[in-house]
């Protein structure tokens, strides 16, 4: 068992319905697999789960615990701070699939 750290400034979902959440509301939460370290505070750019740029969020909060079930997971509750522009959306998007997803032909 051991935690693995977050790369700081990216925040990529998983559930369609979780950012729905987030975008609709301004606050959510994001539930992974795993004990992992989002840093509280910390503002960073949030993912849909295809990979796309959505929005500016900030960490509010992060639990990692090993549930009922034996599983590892961490909760990540976020705020909204505001929703990328087209273009902000594209640059990120591309700047992304370069450096964290590795498929730079589908950005």
């Amino acid at each position: 068992m051991g935690f693995q750290t977050e790369f700081n400034s990216v925040c990529k979902f998983k559930k369609e319905q979780e950012l729905y959440e987030l975008l609709e509301y301004g606050r959510g939460k994001m539930l992974k697999e795993g004990l992992r370290v989002y840093p509280t505070g910390q503002k960073v750019i949030a993912y849909s789960p295809d990979n796309k740029a959505v929005a500016i969020v900030k960490i509010t909060a992060c639990v990692s615990e090993i549930n009922f079930n034996g599983e590892e997971v961490t909760s990540v509750e976020l705020q909204l701070v505001r929703q990328l522009t087209e273009q902000e959306a594209a640059v990120q998007t591309a700047l992304a699939h370069e450096m964290f997803f590795g498929d730079v032909e589908n950005a």
